[in-house]
């Protein structure tokens, strides 16, 4: 009987579900007496709403209820008085516009269509109010956000890097980044009495469960969230949004099921985005490559109505050995959508900022770039002061130097030619908490020697189910074949929000340890040495115990020994590009990405990560950004005809290496996450490459031809 093994490439267990349309998303379930709502987007960027106007759409054909904050059902969680007010916008709650598109009316009718040309119909009249758009004038109005975790930062001397013989002092811009998967957000809510279910895009249907029960001051008990497939979210359903809770809104007014889904142009504007964000980076090192000093300040968008944060700044104080670093982060409030958590949150914009930096700084040093940072190897954390678990970061330089055959670099920008082509070679490397939470999984051992684990955890893509199966099959001697893992269901046993890259480090640990429990409990029933290496026939043991199937549920978490280590994913990316010196267009020919991420489970879908990351990294260098129209507060781009993703003709090929070595402390599977680290550093080598191509080094995103020509 085979065993299937920790490392072995095994293809998705869902797989064949998806590509065959099986898998059934959140839009997609059936639900008797369906009804279909849209919402009604404002036509200011601020100010009040006097009146609306719904006849007309009421009076259109299908129109079953129109909902706007003049005849909504009050939520008690959106009270003052309530025990944890919701936080953040609150549809229908007041006449309060904070930005251009925010929802005022959700239209409620029998059908998508009839629903879609009935809001069309809602007219609003509004008193306008001054508004702000415009990120860069509105710079002096930067604010720390509030809480003590944003206040600034200080490592022996501040602004030490200014005394130093060699500085570097440069500005880095990022502008803001949609998610955009390729699932729109949908919502389906339905009522049973007190008793609401929810089907949703969520990457944590506990924490949905919680902020449901939260706005609508029921217990948890009564509120079922699934959400068993997601098609993409890059951290847009870490949150459960106001348009969700106005689903269940419109569903208790009603007294039936309704629907909502948003639309393309819904999604930039109503479910978060990377901000705009503005680095002003200082280094300073000796003539032989020692750095001094380190300060990174940073300024992103936010929202008048409610505080984002990331941290953008964090990075440069632990990646490189440096006695002296300083970080500043505040955040400028504006009138538009709350941003939120997109992959690599924090990281990916900071590395952007500290790797372009450390590569001007190797520049002016005459120095090798990978040098430069085998000079300033940080052994330890210099931010805390403790060892880390693990790090082969110098292994992750070593393997993406000879893949992406750095040594046909040139040091002389612009003098390395393939015809009419510039070619140029870069780096950047990138950091990444490695988190693990306290996770719960139910195994079942069913008469047919099958075996059910459950866990309410999500999967937006990685192959969570996948990689499950494979570690129970792995502690378990058995083939994967005959393990099935059920995830997106909040009525399972608890599991933290799919982010933060910390899926397989939780949950994958309470899988490894509920197998471990239920060996022992077979081995028991069999009456066998607890500390027996035998393989036992577990059916047969059921079947000889009487019993009719066995389940056993198991907590895992970490200890107090972690708290003694820093631990982190590190990430080399290396890039290869070709400039055209008279159109300034730009081919990336090819991305290396090294990963320190510990054990890999499943080395086909986290090869898989790393490619789909690194192809997040190539859209963040080279084509994406929204455009404000700040005259009117609107955005001027959103949609996919305007906004630009890269398309297949621009993604090279990718090659994908791992260390493989288990972390010894962070759980007992040794696995480290590399959802995140698999864009962080992507940007700032492709940067940093086109630089060493033209001599041209560009600052700010994307990287277009016409800031090279």
């Amino acid at each position: 009987m085979k065993k299937d093994t920790i490392g072995d490439p095994m293809s998705r267990v869902d797989g064949r579900l998806k590509v065959t349309g099986g898998a059934t998303y959140s839009g997609e379930y059936k639900v008797a007496g369906l009804t279909y709502g849209v919402l009604v987007p404002a036509t200011i960027t601020a100010g009040t709403i006097t009146a609306i106007d719904t006849k007309a759409a009421e009076r259109a054909p299908g129109v079953l209820k129109v909902i706007t904050s003049f005849n909504a059902l009050k939520l008690p969680g959106y009270q003052p008085t309530a025990e944890k007010p919701v936080k953040g916008l609150k549809l229908f709650n007041d006449d309060k516009v904070y930005f251009n598109g925010q929802p005022i009316a959700l239209v409620v009718a029998d059908t998508f269509e009839r629903a879609t040309y009935a809001a069309t119909l809602v007219k609003a009249t509004y008193q306008t109010a001054p508004f702000e758009t415009d990120f860069h004038k509105n710079l002096d109005k930067s604010i720390v956000p509030q809480g003590g975790r944003y206040k600034d930062y200080v490592r022996g001397e501040a602004d030490a890097y200014k005394n130093a013989p060699v500085k570097v002092e440069q500005q880095y811009l990022l502008p803001s980044e949609m998610h955009n998967p390729m699932e729109l957000h949908v919502t389906t809510a339905f009522w049973d009495g007190d008793k609401v279910t929810i089907y949703t895009k969520s990457q944590g249907v506990k924490g949905s469960q919680r902020s449901f029960a939260a706005a609508f001051g029921i217990p948890l008990e009564n509120v079922q969230i699934n959400s068993r497939f997601v098609g993409g979210a890059f951290g847009s359903s870490l949150r459960t949004w106001p348009h969700e809770i106005a689903t269940a809104q419109a569903a208790k007014m009603l007294g039936k099921p309704v629907k909502l889904t948003l639309t393309r142009e819904q999604m930039f504007t109503l479910v978060g985005y990377r901000p705009l964000t503005i680095q002003k980076i200082g280094l300073g090192a000796t003539p032989d490559g020692k750095l001094v000093g380190i300060t990174h300040e940073s300024y992103s968008q936010s929202a008048v109505y409610e505080e984002f944060t990331e941290n953008s700044v964090n990075v440069s104080r632990f990646l490189y050995a440096s006695p002296n670093a300083n970080t500043r982060y505040k955040i400028v409030p504006l009138n538009v959508g709350v941003p939120a958590p997109m992959r690599g949150p924090g990281e990916a914009t900071g590395s952007f900022a500290l790797e372009s930096a450390l590569d001007e700084l190797s520049y002016l040093l005459k120095m090798d770039p990978i040098q430069l940072r085998l000079n300033n190897y940080a052994d330890m954390d210099p931010e805390r002061n403790l060892p880390w678990s693990s790090k082969y970061l110098k292994e992750c330089y070593q393997r993406g130097a000879e893949k992406i055959g750095w040594a046909n670099r040139k040091s002389e920008p612009a003098t390395n030619k393939d015809g009419d082509w510039l070619v140029g070679y870069g780096i950047g490397c990138g950091a990444f908490g490695a988190y693990r939470s306290a996770s719960q999984a139910k195994l079942t051992l069913t008469p047919d020697g099958k075996i059910n684990i459950k866990s309410a955890t999500s999967d937006i893509g990685p192959g969570t189910a996948t990689a499950m199966v494979l570690i129970a099959a792995d502690v378990l001697n058995m083939p994967a074949e005959k393990i099935t893992f059920e995830l997106g269901n909040s009525a399972f046993p608890m599991a933290p929000t799919q982010g933060g890259s910390a899926t397989v480090s939780s949950v994958g640990s309470a899988v490894h340890d509920v197998c471990l429990a239920f060996k022992n409990k077979m081995l028991l029933l069999a009456g066998k040495n607890q500390n027996s290496d035998e393989q036992l026939d577990y059916a047969a043991v059921l079947k000889a115990a009487n019993l009719p199937l066995l389940e056993i549920t198991q907590e895992s978490k970490g200890d107090e020994t972690a708290q003694k280590y820093s631990m982190y994913s590190f990430s080399s990316h290396f890039a290869q590009v070709y400039v055209h010196p008279l159109t300034g267009m730009i081919k990336v020919k090819k991305v290396v990405a090294v990963v320190d991420a510990g054990k890999i489970v499943n080395l086909k879908t986290a090869s898989s990560q790393m490619i789909g990351g690194a192809v997040g990294g190539i859209g963040m260098a080279m084509t994406e950004e929204a455009v404000m129209d700040d005259r009117f507060g609107k955005l001027a781009n959103g949609n996919f005809a305007d906004y630009h993703v890269p398309v297949q003709a621009d993604i090279p090929q990718i090659d994908a290496i791992f260390i493989d070595k288990p972390d010894p402390i962070i759980n007992p599977i040794g696995t480290k996450g590399i959802g995140e680290i698999s864009l962080i550093g992507v940007a700032a080598a492709i940067a940093n490459a086109v630089y060493n191509a033209t001599g041209k080094r560009i600052r700010e995103l994307p990287i277009t031809p016409d800031k090279l020509i």
